[in-house]
């Protein structure tokens, strides 16, 4: 591994419990690993959080083999009193309309820039 993922200082829009689950959905089997990557957090602040979601009622997961298989409870309500009724199948369904409009996004720009030619493209497009 190649050590603490870097910090952030500052507010966010999602908590790391929102990062995780979405994970999570995104594919029931992924390792704990792969999750502190993608979200930039460490396994143990991951597992932490898995644990987290699991005492809350949110997640469960089985063994398979050396790994596990997550299930969230989608039918399961938010905590917040803001957000009283609101399911985690509502949320990841936003999150996941995010993520597809900004995929979208994403591949409309990479075809401007493929229209633009070479001297379209900006050092900063090419991230």
């Amino acid at each position: 591994m190649s050590g603490v993922p870097e910090s952030h200082t500052g507010w966010t829009f999602l908590t790391n419990h929102a990062r995780v689950l979405a994970a999570i959905a995104e594919d029931p089997t992924t390792r704990i690993r792969d999750i502190a990557a993608r979200c930039r957090l460490t396994e143990r602040a991951v597992q932490k959080i898995v644990s987290d979601l699991e005492e809350g009622g949110y997640l469960t997961h089985t063994r398979q083999g050396r790994s596990n298989a997550y299930r969230i409870e989608e039918g399961t309500n938010l905590r917040h009193p803001a957000e009283a009724g609101l399911t985690v199948a509502e949320l990841l369904s936003l999150l996941a309309q995010h993520d597809a409009a900004n995929d979208e996004g994403r591949q409309g720009r990479r075809e401007l820039q493929d229209a633009a030619g070479p001297q379209g493209r900006t050092a900063e497009s090419d991230l």
